[in-house]
């Protein structure tokens, strides 16, 4: 287990590479750059080239990339070039809002999923499943800024249940989390349905079955345990999936976090701030990634060859 761990954290390090050279490129080459929101409109060009040359920006795209990777192995994600502040304390005050979110999310996504793939598998091919399927089928087709809107039309202008927007105090979470975790919901309940109505029908449960243990007792002991294989797989996948997801979602709800932070960098070509906050939703990915196969390993050791 331990080589196999070794070896899955190794496999990151290439990946992590490429992802920094595709980030910093893009941003890079897109048209405009940060000195446009901190010059004035006619500002001369010799005060242009004076800012350029203060932040980098005049050196070869090589070069600067050598600089910021440099100061990302070292812990230092840089400052602010239009926010004048360090990232990392940008970010130190925007992640928490964005982890409680995806947090919430994911916890509501994987039990409701879970709980309805269960009672699918148990009522497969009745009227519940087909009406479980049907709805989970739904709610994975609807985009979440879309879902969001509903969700505010609905329960915050018309019943006037929860907040329209901010972050202040629990009832500002609950549509953001229903806004994420339904789409999430949807999937961990196929997965679940699938895996159970497979595991269902293996040999050891027709012996489970002739020994004359009851069926919940079998699905939900025996069958359960053995599909939670695959699902735990897909639910450390969508650790990171969830925090970029949420950046639409905390754009929709004007609740401050990452997202957020990262929409506002974007509209002002803030190089160090969109780097950081899009090379902490890649590490997210790769990091959930990496958990998923530990927690696959670990639960089914035959697989660690592979």
């Amino acid at each position: 287990m331990l080589a196999y761990a070794l070896r899955r954290i190794l496999m990151l390090v290439p990946v992590f590479l490429a992802v920094s050279v595709v980030i910093f490129l893009i941003l890079h080459l897109l048209p405009g750059d940060p000195i446009d929101n901190l010059l004035k409109v006619g500002a001369p060009v010799e005060q242009r080239a004076e800012m350029m040359a203060r932040y980098g920006l005049d050196r070869p795209l090589p070069v600067q990339y050598a600089i910021w990777l440099g100061n990302l192995l070292s812990g230092d994600l840089g400052t602010a070039i239009v926010a004048r502040r360090p990232v990392a304390d940008l970010i130190g005050q925007a992640l928490p809002y964005s982890l409680a979110l995806g947090g919430l999310a994911l916890a509501f996504s994987t039990l409701m999923g879970i709980a309805l793939g269960f009672i699918a598998a148990l009522y497969r091919d009745r009227l519940i499943d087909r009406v479980i399927m049907g709805g989970v089928l739904i709610g994975s087709t609807l985009p979440s800024f879309w879902l969001g809107l509903l969700l505010i039309l609905g329960f915050s202008v018309e019943l006037g249940w929860f907040p329209v927007s901010g972050a202040r105090g629990w009832t500002s979470l609950v549509l953001p989390v229903l806004t994420i975790g339904l789409g999430g919901t949807a999937l961990v309940a196929r997965i679940t349905r699938v895996a159970m109505v497979d595991i269902a029908g293996r040999d050891f449960v027709m012996l489970l079955h002739a020994k004359g243990l009851s069926p919940l007792t079998i699905q939900f002991r025996h069958v359960l345990r053995h599909a939670l294989i695959p699902v735990v797989t897909i639910v450390a996948l969508r650790i990171g999936w969830i925090l970029g997801g949420a950046v639409t979602v905390e754009v929709v709800f004007a609740r401050p976090g990452l997202g957020t932070l990262l929409i506002k960098a974007l509209s002002q070509h803030d190089y160090p701030v969109v780097q950081a906050s899009l090379l902490m939703l890649a590490m997210a990915v790769m990091l959930g990634t990496l958990l998923g196969d530990l927690l696959q390993a670990a639960m089914d050791p035959r697989g660690q060859g592979a």
